[in-house]
């Protein structure tokens, strides 16, 4: 499976949770860096660390897909009965 077959499979529902908080934190970082007026250096580097893990975790939650196969496995094996 290429990278492109991958995004277009759909996402489970935690990882979707996980990458609108990335893309919050992400804005919320860039909205910090990019104000027009001066912050402390703390405040500033923070925002940069918020900027960089809330990009990587909407990137790696994307690209994360359901594994349909063993759905269908755990399904069929909990309907099984005596």
């Amino acid at each position: 499976m290429n990278i492109v077959e991958r995004y277009k499979k759909p996402t489970p529902k935690f990882f979707k949770i996980l990458r609108n908080i990335g893309i919050a934190l992400a804005t919320a970082g860039g909205a910090i860096i990019a104000a027009p007026i001066t912050m402390p250096a703390i405040v500033v580097t923070i925002a940069t660390y918020m900027t960089v893990a809330g990009t990587v975790a909407t990137a790696v939650s994307q690209a994360v897909v359901k594994d349909e196969g063993k759905s269908e496995i755990k399904a069929n094996a909990t309907n099984d009965g005596p």
